[in-house]
């Protein structure tokens, strides 16, 4: 009687690994606020990004987001607003409202709440207590997935996004920005910044903070070659920070600490 048992648990074991998969599902959709989000836009960026799954009136969900949430908190104190996080209901029918309250109530300040995830849900290999994926990079990829999530899976994320932000600095743009460094780091009155450029590129160069919000425009001009720009952050207070280079719809950041 055991060995059915034992071969349908196995099969289970061997659908559920079939279904993992090693890149993203895009969504375009507005959160519970009204304010349009698209993953993949979110990744291109070189964001890092988190995805809870939850099951409504679950007693084991919350505990896991806010754990993963303050694992997140700490390391953007190295990566300042480059890791984005969404809470999603498992089916189609948990409304926003619902989702909304269950963000609020839980104390999960770092996710953003959406609706309707039974598509993901399904592409990510089904519902666990909870589904948790982690993604980055431009090409979409899985960093971390789990359907059974343990305390020490909080580890292997942060590992996984300390080797993904240390390889992702100028990947995304390196056809265009051969260097891109910030110096003195840590700082206090003024920084410089230099570029090597291949090509003619119109840059924005901005500071933002841990939240991701943008605290100062160093520059949005086209240039080319070799770029020095003198910067004064004097204005700043002392904490943690990104300098950020777009150019051509991507990003990439050099972290700064400010000092006093």
């Amino acid at each position: 009687m055991r060995k059915p048992i034992y071969l349908f648990i196995a099969l289970m074991f061997v659908i559920t690994i079939s279904k993992a998969q090693t890149t993203a599902m895009n969504f375009i959709k507005k959160d519970c606020n009204g304010t349009m989000h698209n993953l993949f836009a979110d990744l291109d960026a070189g964001n890092a990004v988190l995805i809870h799954f939850f099951m409504p009136n679950c007693g084991s969900c919350p505990p896991p987001a806010q754990k993963i949430q303050k694992m997140a908190n700490n390391m953007m104190g190295k990566y300042p607003g480059k890791i984005k996080a969404y809470a999603i209901p498992y089916n189609n029918s948990t409304t926003c409202s619902y989702a909304s309250t269950w963000v609020s109530s839980n104390g999960l300040s770092l996710y953003t709440a959406l609706d309707s995830g039974a598509a993901q849900v399904s592409y990510y290999g089904g519902f666990g207590m909870p589904t948790v994926v982690m993604l980055g990079g431009t090409d979409h990829k899985v960093l971390f997935s789990t359907l059974s999530f343990s305390t020490s899976d909080t580890t292997i994320m942060r590992n996984a996004l300390n080797t993904f932000f240390s390889t992702s600095v100028i990947n995304d743009v390196k056809n265009i920005v051969s260097t891109f460094n910030v110096f003195p780091n840590p700082a206090n009155e003024k920084i410089t910044i230099t570029i090597d450029l291949k090509q003619s590129s119109t840059l924005m160069i901005d500071i933002i903070d841990i939240a991701g919000k943008q605290v100062a425009l160093v520059m949005n001009e086209k240039q080319t070659g070799i770029l020095t720009k003198e910067f004064n952050i004097s204005a700043l207070p002392s904490g943690n920070y990104l300098v950020r280079l777009q150019v051509n719809g991507k990003s990439v950041t050099q972290k700064l600490d400010i000092v006093r």
